[in-house]
């Protein structure tokens, strides 16, 4: 078993037992604990649960719609068959002014990506989603809205901070595609991927979840290892990489489980 399969199913199985039964926004009843982390070093395992089916390629496009193409559109997604979005659009068919739209407001990812090509110790190395101003202007404020950056010994290490994760759903996307962009970033800037901290405000479950998560818990003694992650040596910009310049290699997993998005 993989260190993700194994710290993502201690935070679950946690929260089933532990965690704090209440009502919330969605107005479906949802089991908390708050301020969960994982952490993974990358140079030695890719984070990718395998007791579940996760969508890598839909995960990793999420990502790259969001730091490459820093676009609010959803149309982008859905001209790739991906509708995670979807309930969540304005009647432009946008997200507002959330997510890429911050990045690209303020040339975020390229400030960072310059700051680590020139001066890599430097310690205000962050870039956040949550603007205070247009926060009114988003139609889902963002969930993992602030990462931060470090060099240690030629290794490029990020902690992204996430004030609200869906357990089931949300955090097996964002962990993995978090991971595919410290080693995108790593690979433009000449460093090698370290550690991802991956820290979870409020980790919950929401009630109408929890079978499919006991039924993925059912799962836990026949995980499999890690699969390795590939990604193109050829591409230096990281405004060049495309979904085919990145796969996963050896990704053994159990079959998909079906779970409401509660919205």
């Amino acid at each position: 078993m993989g260190t993700a399969d194994q710290q993502y199913l201690t935070i679950v199985r946690n929260i089933l037992e532990h965690g704090y039964y209440d009502q919330n926004r969605t107005g479906t009843p949802a089991y908390k604990l708050p301020h969960q982390m994982m952490q993974f070093d990358l140079e030695k395992e890719f984070p990718i649960l395998t007791t579940k089916f996760v969508a890598f390629k839909y995960a990793v496009q999420e990502m790259l719609w969001i730091w490459q193409q820093q676009s609010n559109d959803v149309t982008w997604l859905n001209e790739r068959n991906i509708h995670i979005w979807d309930h969540w659009t304005d009647e432009n068919n946008t997200i507002g002014k959330a997510y890429g739209y911050q990045i690209a407001k303020y040339k975020q990812l390229d400030k960072l990506i310059e700051t680590l090509k020139t001066d890599p110790q430097n310690r205000r190395m962050i870039v956040s989603l949550w603007n205070v101003e247009d926060l009114p202007e988003m139609t889902l404020q963002p969930c993992a809205f602030l990462t931060m950056w470090d060099v240690t010994d030629g290794r490029l290490n990020c902690m992204l901070v996430q004030r609200s994760g869906d357990m089931p759903l949300g955090v097996p996307f964002n962990m993995t595609q978090y991971a595919v962009l410290v080693h995108l970033v790593a690979q433009v800037v000449g460093l090698r991927a370290g550690l991802f901290t991956h820290v979870i405000n409020n980790a919950h479950i929401y009630e109408n979840q929890v079978e499919g998560i006991k039924l993925q818990l059912s799962k836990a003694d026949q995980a499999y290892d890690a699969p390795k992650l590939w990604i193109n040596p050829e591409i230096k910009d990281f405004y060049d990489f495309t979904i085919d310049d990145i796969k996963l290699i050896d990704y053994r997993h159990h079959g998909r489980i079906k779970m409401e998005v509660s919205i």
